[in-house]
């Protein structure tokens, strides 16, 4: 098994590959579908480069009267915090490359949190970008729904954990859904 700095490198690669082929976002599951409720508070996010884009998932959310939030972040140490967000808002720069909402919006917990990772398994173990920024969001709001967005080609064997690592409940890629999102 890679280490994790050698298979975020491999994976990147390979999302930078198959992105290039594919484009497209990536649309909502039944099951996340039957999250969507008036009052619920969705988590999006704007992909960076060839990230799989959860925008579908995220207007059907609104449409189904879900708030959504977008992250916000000021440092690769700092704490993610949640703002909402509206379509017709523009969004600043902010570190990292992310496009995010200002700090004038209401900040927001999230009940369903959509991350970007670089890899999943079977088990539903997460790879992120390294920062530990989704981990200590996971940690923070033990009871939010935790969802990856991510494209097929990102799914290895087996990841290794660390203590800290929380699974996710589901993931949705281009070709199918997993875990409590495929339910």
């Amino acid at each position: 098994m890679d280490d994790k700095p050698t298979l975020r490198a491999r994976m990147r690669a390979l999302r930078d590959e198959f992105a290039m082929t594919i484009g497209g976002v990536i649309v909502p599951s039944p099951a996340l579908l039957a999250r969507f409720a008036p009052g619920a508070t969705l988590s999006s996010y704007v992909p960076i480069g060839s990230e799989a884009d959860p925008s579908a998932i995220a207007f059907a959310a609104r449409e189904r009267g879900c708030t959504i939030v977008l992250p916000h972040v000021t440092s690769r140490e700092s704490p993610v915090r949640f703002f909402e967000w509206h379509p017709d808002q523009p969004l600043i720069d902010g570190p990292l490359g992310l496009r995010q909402p200002s700090t004038d919006a209401p900040e927001v917990d999230p009940d369903i949190v959509l991350a970007p990772l670089l890899a999943f398994d079977a088990a539903l173990n997460r790879l992120g970008q390294g920062a530990g920024h989704y981990d200590r969001v996971f940690e923070r709001l033990p009871g939010a729904w935790r969802i990856g967005i991510a494209w097929s080609v990102q799914q290895v064997a087996a990841l290794a954990t660390d203590p800290w690592d929380m699974p996710l409940h589901g993931v949705v890629t281009e070709a199918a859904a997993f875990g409590e999102a495929a339910a």
